[in-house]
């Protein structure tokens, strides 16, 4: 079964998530969505697998989340989707998908519902 993480190496609750998977026996795909984030049709694929919506990704703390003014309810999906293209740093992380189910892995111990 497919296997992906949508990983920041520099974040503690990532490296946890990861280790978690592994220690599991999964051989995740590994995606530095900073330096390689996905794109707009990956992540609509995804955020239907965890029946969530744009906003409920959004990372506020260390992001332009408040300077780009995306705390307005009047912006639209398409300008957040904008936004995150920009900015990937305005995924929050780590993001889980293993075959068709996936989760915001935050805190770390969600992980376990996706891998049980």
């Amino acid at each position: 079964m497919q296997t992906i993480i949508y990983h920041n190496p520099n974040c503690g609750t990532s490296r946890k998530v990861l280790a978690a998977l592994q220690e599991a026996g999964l051989e995740p795909r590994i995606v530095d969505y900073l330096k390689t984030p996905p794109d707009r049709e990956t992540l609509e694929a995804t955020l239907r697998k965890m029946g969530k919506n744009v906003r409920d990704i959004l990372r506020k703390r260390g992001t332009p989340y408040e300077e780009l003014g995306l705390d307005n309810p009047a912006v639209t999906d398409d300008e957040i989707f904008d936004a995150i293209a920009q900015h990937p740093i305005l995924i929050e992380r780590p993001i889980v998908v293993i075959g068709d189910r996936a989760a915001l892995c935050r805190p770390a111990e969600v992980v376990e519902t996706l891998i049980s």
